[in-house]
C-alpha cells in the first residue's frame, strides 16, 4: 500500500495529522483474519460490562431495566430496517407505530398533540425555544441555570444567529430556579426542567403563573422520563410545550446515545411545531388509514417562515419507547418510578449519616441528588471504581461552584444490597482520608 502511494513509512501516511495529537508511534503487524478477531476479543475482554458494575450514573442517561420483549419485537426486520416514511402511503405500519407513539406521549405529558419525535432531549429543548419565539414574535427567552448543561449548550448554538436574547435564571438554596429573577419585560418563554439537572423538583405551577403573567409560554423539559410515571402531568401544571429525553423508555444507556427527543404541545400551537406529525384518516374505500398531516417539510421548506428545517425523526428509538411503554402499562411505569424514588431517598439518608457527607440542596428530589463530599470527588470516584462502583458524575465538570459535589442517580435496577455496598464504600474512603 505504501509503495503504491509513493510513501516510505506509516508516519508518511498520517503526516497530515498534527504531531501533538498523533500517537507517538505506529506498530502494525500482519495478522490473519482469525488472529485479528482473537486480538479484538482480547481487547474487548478488558472492558467491564455495565451489568458487572454497581452504577449510580445519571445526569441525563439512565440505567433502567428493559424487558427482553423490547429487543425481540423491535428486532423484527420490518421495524429495524424502517426509516422516515418519505412515501407515506406505502408505509402504513411505520405510520401506525408513530401514531401510537404520539398517543402515548400525549397521555404521559397531558398535552394535546405530539410530533413523531426529535433527535434527543437537547435538540427538542432548542427547537421548543425557536417555536416559542415564532409563536409569540418576541426575541427574549429565559431558562433555568439548573437546566441540563448539554441542553443549555445546544440552546445557545441553535439561537446564536437568530438575534435572540437568552436570560439565565440562578438557582436558590433549595436547588430550584429562582423565579424572582424572572425579568418583568416581555419574554417569549421560560424553560424549566423538572426534575432539574440536580434532581430537584421545581415549582412548575408557580413558574407557569409567572411566565403567563408576562404573556409568555412555559416550556417544561425533562431528562429522566420515568419521572412522568409518578409526577403530575406537565399539562396539568400549566405547561404550553413539553420536551425532553425519552432514553429511559426502553433505550439502553449505550455510550450516552442514541437518545429520543420527546416533543408535545397544545393544539393551538400545532402549526408551529417542528418535525413530523402523523394523523388518522380514511382512505377512498372508507378504511382506517394513517397519513402525514400538515406538511411534509422536506418538500416545501419555507426558509425564514419555517419554524424548523428538521424533516426527520428518531423512528427506531421512538418505536422502542412505544413497545416499552406498551409492555409496562400505567401501573408498571408507576412502579418503576416509585422504586427509583424510594431507593434514592434510602441511599440519600444513609449517605448523610456518614461523617463529612451531606446533600447540597434542601429541595425535594426524585431519583437523583447532589452530594457534597469531604474531599476531592474525583479521588472518591477512582476509589469506588476500583471496587466496581460507578459513583456518579462530578458536578464541577459543568459548574465551577460545585467542585465538591457529586451527582448520584438511583433507579429500580439498584438493589438494596448495592445501595448498602455504596454507602459502606463511602465510609471506607472517608476513614482513609481523615
Amino acid at each position: 500500500m505504501l509503495g503504491f502511494l509513493g510513501m516510505s513509512s506509516i508516519e508518511d501516511l498520517f503526516s497530515d495529522i498534527p504531531p501533538e495529537v498523533r500517537a507517538p508511534e505506529f506498530k502494525f503487524s500482519s495478522l490473519s483474519e482469525l488472529e485479528l478477531e482473537k486480538h479484538f476479543y482480547e481487547l474487548g475482554s478488558r472492558n467491564k460490562k455495565l451489568s458487572e458494575l454497581n452504577s449510580f450514573l445519571g445526569g441525563g442517561i439512565y440505567n433502567h431495566y428493559i424487558p427482553h420483549a423490547v429487543n425481540h419485537l423491535v428486532g423484527r426486520a420490518e421495524f429495524y430496517t424502517a426509516y422516515t416514511p418519505y412515501q407515506a402511503e406505502v408505509s402504513q405500519g411505520t405510520l401506525q407505530a408513530i401514531f401510537e407513539y404520539q398517543t402515548m406521549v400525549c397521555l404521559l405529558t397531558g398535552m394535546e398533540v405530539s410530533n413523531a419525535s426529535m433527535y434527543d432531549g437537547a435538540s427538542a429543548v432548542a427547537e421548543a425555544a425557536n417555536m416559542a419565539c415564532f409563536q409569540t414574535g418576541r426575541k427574549a427567552l429565559a431558562y433555568s441555570s439548573a437546566l441540563h448543561p448539554q441542553y443549555k449548550k445546544t440552546l445557545r448554538t441553535y439561537t446564536k444567529h437568530l438575534g435572540l436574547e437568552l436570560i439565565e435564571l440562578p438557582w436558590n438554596e433549595k436547588g430550584q430556579t429562582d423565579l424572582s429573577a424572572l425579568p418583568s419585560s416581555e419574554i417569549s418563554a421560560l424553560i424549566i426542567q423538572n426534575p432539574n439537572y440536580f434532581g430537584v423538583l421545581e415549582p412548575v405551577e408557580e413558574a407557569s403563573q409567572e411566565i403567563h403573567k408576562r404573556g409568555g409560554l412555559l416550556i417544561y423539559s425533562f431528562s429522566e422520563a420515568i419521572s412522568l410515571g409518578i409526577l403530575p402531568s406537565p399539562g396539568s401544571l400549566g405547561a404550553d410545550i413539553v420536551v425532553g429525553e425519552g432514553q429511559s423508555f426502553g433505550i439502553p444507556p449505550s455510550f450516552g446515545g442514541p437518545g429520543l427527543g420527546i416533543f408535545a404541545t397544545k393544539e393551538q400551537f400545532m402549526r408551529k411545531m417542528p418535525g413530523r406529525i402523523i394523523g388518522e384518516a380514511r382512505d377512498a374505500e372508507g378504511k382506517r388509514a394513517f397519513v402525514m398531516v400538515l406538511a411534509t417539510r422536506e418538500q416545501h421548506i419555507r426558509r425564514e417562515k419555517a419554524t424548523s428545517n428538521i424533516c426527520s425523526n428518531q423512528a427506531l428509538c421512538a418505536l422502542r419507547s412505544l413497545v416499552y411503554l406498551s409492555l409496562m402499562g400505567e401501573s408498571g411505569l408507576r412502579k418503576v418510578a416509585e422504586q427509583s424514588f424510594h431507593k434514592a431517598h434510602y441511599l440519600a439518608r444513609n449517605i448523610q449519616s456518614i461523617d463529612g457527607f451531606k446533600l447540597r440542596f434542601t429541595g425535594e428530589f426524585f431519583n437523583e441528588f447532589l452530594v457534597t463530599c469531604p474531599g476531592d470527588p474525583q479521588d472518591l470516584l477512582n476509589f469506588l471504581y476500583d471496587r466496581s462502583i460507578l459513583g456518579g458524575i462530578p458536578a464541577g465538570k459543568y459548574f465551577k461552584e460545585l467542585s465538591k459535589e457529586l451527582l448520584v442517580s438511583v433507579t429500580e435496577v439498584n438493589s438494596r444490597e448495592s445501595l448498602d455496598e455504596f454507602a459502606k464504600a463511602l465510609e471506607e474512603w472517608r476513614g482513609k482520608t481523615k
